[in-house]
């Protein structure tokens, strides 16, 4: 580790303990040859599946083109930023857990629906209306119908 001053090789941790956050180990170290302390974060190296485009193109997974998706969904609806992150958090880790080397996009895009649905119902049919691409207001009327059939089941259900 080259420290960030003047890029000596040689420095010792003399502190060790893990963020706040509870997923990197924060280590405070100071260099051996000018003596300044500085911060370094340790953390786990999480391998994505690459993401298979509709149309064939492979493109690496980015957390971020999912959390616009979503606050592009909620815009002006009363859902915090940090429950938008959680949601985008519980997404990624989905894709974590998918056992193959890529993922198509579709996969996400359900996903990010399913996240959405139980969310908020007005974030869910804004995004499926981009997802979906619907063609004609017939289209939109349908996925609006099961919106509300589902809804009136999982009052009948409990759930």
């Amino acid at each position: 580790m080259k420290c960030p001053f003047c890029a000596g090789a040689e420095n010792r941790v003399i502190d060790s303990r893990i963020s706040k956050e509870g997923n990197a180990i924060r280590r405070r170290r100071e260099c051996d040859e000018c003596g300044k302390r500085f911060t370094t974060y340790e953390f786990v190296e999480e391998v994505l599946p690459m993401v298979v485009k509709k149309d064939g193109r492979r493109e690496p997974f980015d957390r971020n083109k999912i959390l616009i998706g979503i606050k592009k969904a909620c815009e002006k609806r009363p859902i915090s930023v940090d429950v938008m992150e959680e949601t985008a958090d519980r997404i990624e880790q989905a894709c974590q857990e998918f056992q193959a080397k890529e993922i198509p996009s579709s996969v996400i895009g359900e996903k990010v629906m399913s996240e959405l649905h139980d969310l908020d119902e007005v974030a869910y049919v804004r995004f499926a209306s981009v997802y979906r691409q619907f063609r004609d207001v017939n289209e939109f009327l349908e996925e609006l119908e099961d919106l509300k059939k589902r809804k009136t089941e999982s009052r009948k259900t409990g759930r």
